[in-house]
């Protein structure tokens, strides 16, 4: 993102040695990449020149600032900006408001959530799958099952289905449980809806979970996706990856980056933190690591994943001065940390305060 950004920034410079002004599309690309890139600053920059130029502010540019404010914990200023646009007088579309539901929900507000979620039905418009992933993801990473389930009733009954990442994490969680009937009851009606290969897709998640025997191996499982017509793609080959490594299965989620190799798929940073991931949950920090020199000395830009991965890594195995290492490692090459990394930091510090202390 950072390479591109740069070649980005390049093309502007002779955009304006020629002449060439910039217009609202111009703004708009360039402030996406910034958000992507978690450069904060130069994108509130960007947003007072607009301003000063008179260029609209529009729900794009608006829902963008709110998740990039949410991403770096400022959950305050996220809220000023809806505040703003109210005072403005501006319409909420879905982009806007679906950037609130998923800010309120990333900081345990659920009920605010749900309470912007009925607004936004009562006034015509209709949930995304967006809209739905927000509300599933942090429901069930507050524990809210029963809750989750409702809603993804709620999404079927609108014709939707949800995200494999999504239903993941539903799966997990019931798997966590001990619930595997419900997870074979939400399968088999998102099947009966007629979404047959999707379902092929839910099914080996369901059954890698469940840890029924079937699909243990990923070579068969990806076999099986083939024979019922799914087409395979890297996504694909992510998600099943994914469901391995939350089982710690380690040759399993490097047999899935083999397979997606052969299918001439080329490994991302994305893929390669999912297997820095099975070997973290593994406990297996030493591999993980190793994935983490891979990804850097491969010209790849780790990215917040890959550092909170490994940081969780580390913890798992009680290297607390590792932890404090990697986090100001990100922070050296300008990667800003989310929630997640913070707290990882904060509680390796306590530990080691408390060691110091003892």
């Amino acid at each position: 993102m950072e390479g591109l950004l740069g070649v980005g920034v390049r093309i502007l410079r002779v955009m304006e040695e020629m002449g060439i002004g910039r217009n609202q599309e111009t703004y708009e690309i360039l402030l996406d990449y910034y958000v992507n890139a978690g450069r904060l600053n130069d994108t509130w920059s960007l947003i007072n020149e607009m301003r000063r130029k008179r260029f609209r502010l529009s729900s794009f540019v608006h829902s963008r600032v709110i998740g990039l404010y949410s991403d770096n914990g400022m959950w305050k200023k996220a809220m000023d900006i809806v505040g703003e646009i109210r005072e403005m007088g501006m319409v909420l579309d879905k982009q806007i408001y679906n950037s609130i539901i998923d800010t309120f929900g990333k900081y345990g507000e659920l009920d605010e959530a749900l309470e912007v979620f009925e607004k936004m039905k009562q006034e015509g418009i209709r949930p995304d799958i967006t809209t739905w992933n927000s509300l599933i993801r942090w429901h069930c990473k507050a524990g809210d099952v029963n809750k989750d389930i409702g809603m993804l009733s709620e999404m079927q009954e609108q014709g939707s289905y949800p995200d494999p990442k999504i239903f993941m994490t539903i799966i997990s969680r019931l798997g966590e449980q001990g619930k595997w009937d419900a997870m074979r009851t939400i399968f088999e009606t998102i099947r009966s809806r007629g979404f047959k290969k999707s379902g092929m897709m839910y099914a080996v998640l369901v059954d890698i979970y469940g840890q029924y025997g079937k699909f243990e191996d990923a070579e068969e499982c990806v076999s099986a996706l083939k024979s019922e017509g799914l087409l395979i793609s890297a996504s694909l080959f992510c998600v099943l990856a994914n469901a391995y490594a939350q089982q710690g299965l380690c040759d399993q989620t490097v047999k899935v980056l083999q397979l997606m190799e052969e299918e001439g798929f080329e490994p991302n940073v994305v893929m390669l933190n999912v297997l820095m991931n099975a070997f973290g949950i593994a406990g297996r920090y030493l591999e993980a690591e190793s994935i983490y020199h891979h990804i850097k000395e491969s010209g790849f830009t780790p990215d917040v994943v890959t550092y909170t991965t490994l940081m969780k890594a580390f913890i798992r195995a009680k290297k607390f001065d590792k932890v404090l290492e990697i986090y100001r490692e990100m922070e050296s090459a300008g990667c800003t940390p989310d929630r997640r990394a913070r707290q990882i930091f904060e509680d390796a510090m306590v530990v080691l305060n408390q060691k110091h202390f003892y």
